[in-house]
């Protein structure tokens, strides 16, 4: 343990984090310039415990990147464990840095955000009783707002969009964004106090012609926008002077007024930067967004009745898609025909210096489609194998453990119905038994990918017949090793998609099925999952790599491809009953073993 004296603290960390960090010394005077160390060095005690720090007060997925630099320099000055600080900087701040520092060339998109799946919702008018089909009442705002709670989603402002669009920083795990277009009365006198309630932001879009005019509908007026600007839950979009019906049929002189004159009344009258702009009805062209971005916008906003995506599939920052807000209300009666059931803010970003394991991570659901497949991903929690005494469905398998989810797991011998005999050497930890391959079978194994997992990380290596039947042999290749089987072929191996050829006489590898695999992500999280279409090996892992999966193996597919969360099945069919799962515990569980189902030697 290494303690420094109060009066040194800052001078000595600073000259520890240039040595250990010189490849990325720009970034590490960025982080702690020695004056804001000594500052907070003069407020701060002795001595903390290190550990339980890093842990609380540098959890990259609750706080912004201004607050972990704050926090990490906090921890710094008490110093308990400079090992622990550095392990917290490559896993936490580092790769918060590298994206900041990195990103898209404007206005195009993150590939990593690209991958997440954050809806934007628009609204009109909110008024007491409906006038047209697009209005929305008082009493069903409130219900959206009281579903968007119920179902744990994080509504985010336009700042934090555009940093995750263009940085591809993760948003909380079920981000979503909330607009209300054309400046109406109602959104003052009825939305406005309700996003307060609720403790929500949102974006308002106002066109300045109308300002304070009743129309057949009231609009707000000055006073009232200034109100609602200067909180920070609101953020103000121009929206046009006189909302023309499509931007595209204007000349270049009228464009100009009604791109750039709105954002300067509106600049004048509220003594705020206008950051944003939205398309009336969503029309647009590249000419249109040209004249958007010589205006100065950071992003812009459109709609298409007929094309409806998730921001990160967007054109670009400035045609960032939207959907109605009648498919918010869809989840009302059914939340998984509501995009916010697939509402997802992005995987946590790799370790800075690459490889690593985080097995520390909650468990997250990611729904997906990547080359026109639907998968079905989870990420995060710890790795464990349940060997079952019989064949079950997965969902049985894992009921009475803490495992939040698993997926069917290694290949297994189908000669009696009620067979657990696995095809290879398997070791569980949930009953800490290790049992070997039948020795006329191991020989055709050589070379399919053997899974080592301990309680810090997980291997993939080539199985040898001769080193890897005992469990001495799996214990000189992982020595803390808790769990091991042999799976059926790399799909993602260090990084790269496996060519045809590397599956040999793989059975049925080129087939069309549905398949189910395990891995670890680019952030260094176990996941698991199955394509929810059939699709062979070979597209499979070119899939899993665009998906971000560093290492990928196929576990049992066809009619045992399974996945379950939380007790429940995400498979559309009855598989058949397997005996063996990867399941992903929470960080924190304390292993539970299913007296009625756990194999015994």
């Amino acid at each position: 343990m290494l303690c420094i004296k109060h009066k040194d603290k800052s001078t000595v960390l600073s000259n520890l984090i240039i040595k250990q960090f010189k490849k990325i010394l720009p970034l590490a005077l960025l982080i702690l310039p020695t004056w804001q160390a000594n500052a907070l060095a003069s407020d701060l005690p002795e001595t903390k415990s290190s550990d339980r720090l890093c842990t609380t007060l540098l959890n990259s997925d609750k706080v912004g990147l201004t607050t972990a630099v704050n926090r990490l320099v906090q921890v710094a000055s008490w110093v308990g464990g400079v090992e622990t600080i550095f392990q917290t900087m490559n896993h936490n701040l580092a790769p918060q840095l590298a994206a900041y520092f990195n990103p898209s060339i404007w206005p195009k998109i993150s590939d990593r955000a690209t991958k997440a799946k954050v809806p934007v919702f628009m609204y009109h008018d909110i008024l007491p009783e409906k006038e047209v089909f697009f209005d929305v009442t008082v009493k069903e705002l409130e219900q959206h707002l009281s579903l968007i709670k119920a179902q744990g989603l994080t509504p985010i402002s336009y700042d934090q969009l555009v940093n995750h669009l263009r940085t591809g920083l993760p948003l909380p795990e079920k981000p979503i964004m909330l607009t209300f277009d054309d400046g109406y009365g109602g959104h003052y006198e009825y939305a406005y106090p309700l996003l307060k309630k609720y403790g929500y932001p949102a974006v308002f879009s106002v066109y300045t012609s109308n300002m304070g005019k009743d129309t057949g509908r009231t609009h707000v007026n000055w006073e009232q926008l200034k109100e609602m600007a200067a909180n920070p839950l609101i953020t103000i979009a121009s929206h046009s002077v006189t909302h023309p019906k499509d931007l595209r049929a204007l000349a270049d002189d009228q464009l100009k007024i009604e791109i750039e004159q709105s954002k300067q009344t509106l600049e004048a009258q509220l003594g705020i930067k206008i950051d944003y702009f939205t398309y009336p009805e969503g029309k647009y062209d590249q000419r249109v967004a040209k004249f958007v971005e010589k205006a100065g916008y950071r992003s812009a906003l459109t709609m298409s009745d007929t094309d409806e995506r998730f921001a990160g599939e967007s054109e670009s920052l400035v045609a960032i898609s939207r959907f109605g807000q009648s498919r918010l209300a869809q989840a009302l009666v059914d939340v998984e025909a509501s995009p916010i059931s697939q509402a997802w803010g992005g995987a946590k970003l790799p370790n800075f210096w690459g490889g690593g394991f985080d097995f520390t991570s909650e468990v997250q659901v990611n729904k997906t489609i990547i080359d026109e497949t639907n998968f079905t991903l989870i990420s995060g929690g710890k790795p464990v194998t349940i060997h079952a005494k019989s064949r079950y469905q997965v969902p049985e398998i894992i009921a009475g453990t803490e495992a939040v989810a698993a997926v069917d797991g290694g290949f297994f011998s189908l000669k009696f119905l009620d067979s657990n005999v696995m095809i290879g050497p398997v070791l569980s930890q949930i009953n800490n038994k290790f049992i070997p391959g039948y020795r006329g079978e191991t020989p055709k194994l050589k070379g399919r990918p053997l899974v080592l997992i301990s309680p810090q990380s997980a291997r993939f290596i080539g199985f040898e017949p001769s080193l890897h039947n005992t469990l001495e042999g799996i214990e000189a290749a992982m020595p803390n090793v808790t769990d091991a089987f042999v799976a059926a072929a790399w799909l993602v191996k260090d990084n790269q998609p496996q060519r045809a050829e590397t599956f040999g006489s793989l059975f049925d590898y080129d087939a069309i099925r549905h398949r189910a695999f395990w891995g670890i992500n680019q952030a260094g999280q176990p996941t698991v999952g199955v394509s929810n279409d059939p699709i062979d090996s070979v597209s499979l892992g070119s899939a899993l790599a665009k998906a971000g999966l560093r290492d990928a193996v196929m576990l049992d597919s066809g009619a045992s491809t399974s996945l379950a969360y939380k007790g429940e099945s995400l498979v559309g069919y009855i598989p058949r009953p397997v005996p063996h799962v990867v399941a992903l515990m929470p960080p924190l569980s304390t292993l539970k073993s299913p007296d009625c189902v756990v194999a015994q030697r």
